[in-house]
């Protein structure tokens, strides 16, 4: 399979002073949308939970993000713009974020948001989420009025905006009842313009357009997860289906408007005038992930011959994806790219060395288990090929199958039995390095068992108001990560999606789901 083109995002770092005013690249809602209807969308697989400072899986922050809103979210060039703010003012040292909250916002609830929900929901963050390290230099959260918050940092940082936006455990601001509960026991009631409708675990999902929501007037219109946010249709409705030839087949049925499907099934559908298929590029990039914490994997020796054993194009190949071949865990525009550093770690295929280091590790055939799942096709048949390669240096190696949710939260709790996963991280490669952190720190054991290279190299960046530094902080840092393989980088991919053009209008493709300004014929 050969590449398709590159169409590489633009990066962008967040200013210290950030206006609310909207980009040109936003779009006014089109006039001859029809309001009614509803969206059916087939999806691979369906949530665990909707609490958003604990989730960071696209089948959960896709339709949160339908639901909860943010002070800060990622706008088209995936730059920090204000949502529930009004206007963000930094302090020339960096050091106080004042924001000017949007008046009249209401929860699904039809209670008003103010600041003492914000500051509740921040602190409630800063207390229980795996990101819980982005708010640790805050000092305090203040709400001098309801309609204002500030946030003081112990030191500066360049970056805090950049932290604020991410959709991956995503600060998304909730009622001050719903922010006094526990992990994963809230009601998911946001600001957001649809609403929880109805949710079967491992069935279906429907979101409901939220009648009373207060869209933002001061943009000219949609903007990535921010601006101005206008919802025609009715509902949009997930069904969860694993199997790609059974979402093929509701698209060619009519039973499902939209869905994820695979190159290789592309031919069934490309004589049907009545369905557009969409390449979405780069999409997610692909990685291994590396348990620190469990044996044998907690030796670096192993997790550095697992790396130099694998052969990145044999696994990329196997995933029947769109993707690209990089070595950086970032993509080529980020002023942190860092590909040519790291090609000595990337791609290795050396099994002459993979059986040295196994050799120095005093490696005795100790189990090593890979654990994937059986919704993304993608990264069950990665992992099989994966299986293989490492047998062919001698490890002993046992494959566990799983679904995605138990994959995921195998990965996120830190659970014993498992050395090697694979996902595809898709909104970090984008938004640069502070997005890897916590996923980074949370797959790995990072967080549990310390490195003080990787540590301190994240420590520089995130305190450095000087853009070299925080390359050189940057690049200190992924150094670090590859070199002990914490996470092995595979290839960047891309997403396939196909949809019923006679019905659905006004879609546009973008790094994630997006069903607002929207319309049914």
């Amino acid at each position: 399979m050969k590449p398709t083109p590159t169409m590489w995002r633009v990066l962008g770092i967040a200013a210290i002073a950030v206006a609310a005013s909207g980009p040109a690249t936003a779009q006014t809602a089109n006039p001859q949308a029809k309001k009614g209807g509803s969206i059916v969308f087939a999806n691979i697989a369906g949530p665990g939970h909707f609490d958003p400072a604990m989730f960071c899986t696209t089948v959960e922050l896709e339709p949160a993000m339908h639901m909860l809103e943010s002070l800060m979210m990622m706008d088209n060039s995936y730059q920090a713009k204000p949502m529930l703010a009004s206007k963000v003012d930094v302090a020339p040292d960096g050091r106080r974020f004042t924001f000017t909250l949007r008046r009249g916002v209401k929860f699904h609830n039809g209670k008003e948001m103010t600041s003492a929900d914000v500051v509740a929901t921040m602190q409630r963050y800063a207390k229980i989420s795996p990101n819980a390290a982005a708010l640790a230099d805050v000092s305090s959260f203040d709400a001098p009025d309801p309609y204002t918050v500030i946030i003081n940092l112990k030191n500066p940082s360049a970056v805090f905006l950049d932290v604020m936006k991410t959709p991956c455990y995503p600060m998304s601001i909730i009622p001050s009842e719903e922010a006094a509960k526990g992990p994963r026991e809230i009601e998911t009631i946001g600001t957001g313009p649809f609403r929880m409708g109805e949710w079967v675990k491992d069935s279906h999902l429907v979101l409901r357009r939220f009648d009373g929501y207060s869209a933002d007037e001061s943009a000219p219109g949609p903007d990535g997860f921010a601006g101005r946010k206008t919802v025609h249709i009715d509902s949009v409705r997930y069904n969860f289906i694993p199997e790609v030839s059974t979402r093929v087949a509701a698209l060619q049925s009519g039973a499902a408007d939209i869905a994820p499907i695979t190159p290789d099934l592309m031919p069934r559908i490309a004589n049907r005038s009545d369905i557009v298929v969409e390449k979405v590029f780069p999409g997610c990039m692909n990685a291994l992930v590396m348990m620190s914490q469990n044996a044998p994997t907690n030796n670096v020796l192993i997790r550095q011959a697992v790396q130099a054993a694998v052969d990145v194009e044999e696994l990329a190949e196997a995933s029947g994806q769109v993707y690209k071949m990089n070595a950086s865990m970032l993509y080529t525009d980020s002023p942190y790219y860092t590909g040519p550093q790291m090609e000595k770690y990337y791609n290795q295929k050396n099994l002459a060395r993979a059986k040295q280091l196994l050799q120095q590790a005093g490696y005795k055939g100790e189990k090593i288990v890979i654990l994937t799942n059986s919704n993304y096709a993608y990264m069950r048949s990665q992992m099989l090929v994966l299986e293989q390669q490492l047998k062919a240096v001698g490890m002993n190696v046992e494959m566990q199958v799983t679904d995605w949710i138990t994959n995921a939260s195998r990965m996120q709790r830190q659970e014993a039995g498992w050395n090697i996963s694979t996902t595809g991280y898709c909104s970090q490669p984008l938004l640069g390095p502070q997005q890897w952190r916590a996923l980074l720190y949370n797959h790995t054991g990072l967080d549990k068992v310390g490195d003080k290279d990787i540590d301190g190299g994240y420590a520089s960046f995130f305190s450095s108001l000087d853009p070299n530094a925080r390359k050189v902080a940057w690049l200190a840092t992924e150094t670090g990560i590859r070199e002990k393989a914490y996470l092995i980088k595979l290839a960047d991919a891309g997403g396939v999606f196909a949809y019923r053009a006679n019905k659905v209008k006004g879609w546009k493709p973008w790094y994630a789901m997006r069903h607002w300004d929207m319309w049914v014929e």
